[in-house]
């Protein structure tokens, strides 16, 4: 695998043979990305999911999800924040 800059982290770090992401923005993963980065996005995305208890069936939730992917990785928006110091104390 091709060796990238990250844009994100700034070290030169192992990146992609393809791209992880289809369309535009995999084309920029691939160009600007270390897949240690694009690991940290995908527990960020995990968080995100299970924080919302979102359907990635519903286009909704997918446009969000990509929406938080361009502010997480290129610092392009704002991006929704989890606080994960309530983890464990929502009551059902």
């Amino acid at each position: 695998m091709p060796d990238v800059t990250c844009s994100r982290c700034g070290q030169t770090r192992a990146g992609f043979e393809r791209a992880p992401f289809p369309g535009a923005i995999g084309a920029r993963v691939v160009g600007e990305l270390c897949q240690s980065c694009w690991g940290d996005w995908l527990k960020q995305q995990t968080m995100l999911i299970n924080h919302y208890g979102l359907n990635v069936m519903d286009p909704q939730a997918r446009t969000f999800l990509t929406k938080n992917m361009q502010a997480f990785l290129f610092k392009a928006g704002d991006a929704e924040d989890v606080d994960t110091s309530k983890k464990g104390s929502i009551a059902w």
